[in-house]
């Protein structure tokens, strides 16, 4: 045990090529899970599904466990956001056979992907496209998880009270429509309860999704420290620091 605990930290937080490959493994089994999770949701539970699910279930009982032992303050490393994404994507899959109108809920793994230092760190490094769009990146990661987190609300609170909603496919044309603001009205959740929802994905939502397509879409802004204050993000175009007033001189292309 002495042994394995240096080693282990060595692949979740090391610089050697190991280590590196450790992670880009992760990457790689994250995807490849996150593709079945978002694939399978859209059909009922079968063995065959159930034995998949049970099986990455372990994987990620081992990943969680190996992060949490490695955790200094294993208290703030349970509260961070990530850590409770991760424990509610593994008991989706591990109480996969009685609340399967929840599996949806395993897409938010995704927030792994780009949210982890390490693995922002060896991307930058070994990527220069991927250090250019990385906000791009993030902010349209983002989006995929919000749409399929408030399609797993409409659909489990839905499912069984509108007719009109009867497989993840129709939660998720609502939740698109009513995102969009493009309202083509075929879809609609009825009653108090269902006008209730609606509601809530509409004024939450909208307002939530527009903010991360801006995000993709805005020029993003400029690494380059103030020499006055500190401040280190600029628009890209800036002549002075908008806190201090202090020229800044940001260098790009055709200086």
């Amino acid at each position: 045990m002495k042994k394995m605990k240096p080693r282990l930290r060595e692949l979740y937080f090391g610089d050697s090529a190991s280590a590196r490959r450790f992670r880009y493994w992760l990457l790689a089994f994250d995807l490849v899970t996150i593709t079945f999770f978002i694939i399978t949701s859209m059909f009922p539970e079968t063995p065959p599904i159930l034995l998949v699910e049970y099986t990455i279930a372990v994987f990620l009982i081992f990943d969680f466990s190996a992060r949490l032992w490695l955790a200094k303050h294993k208290l703030k490393y349970l509260l961070e956001p990530l850590t409770i994404a991760d424990l509610i994507v593994i008991g989706t899959l591990v109480l996969a056979a009685f609340i399967e109108n929840w599996g949806f809920l395993r897409v938010i793994r995704l927030l792994r992907l780009l949210h982890s230092y390490q693995l922002l760190r060896d991307l930058r490094s070994r990527s220069a496209w991927f250090e250019e769009n990385e906000q791009i990146l993030k902010s349209s990661l983002n989006i995929v998880v919000f749409i399929f987190f408030v399609t797993a609300l409409v659909y489990v609170l839905e499912v069984d009270a509108e007719a009109q909603i009867n497989n993840y496919v129709d939660a998720l044309y609502f939740t698109v429509t009513a995102l969009t603001t493009t309202g083509f009205g075929d879809v609609t959740l009825q009653g108090t309860h269902g006008r209730l929802v609606a509601v809530v994905v509409m004024v939450v939502g909208v307002a939530l999704f527009l903010r991360l397509i801006q995000t993709i879409f805005r020029r993003e802004k400029v690494h380059h420290t103030c020499p006055g204050c500190g401040l280190d993000r600029h628009e890209h175009d800036a002549q002075y620091c908008k806190k201090c007033g202090v020229a800044v001189h940001i260098e790009h292309e055709g200086t």
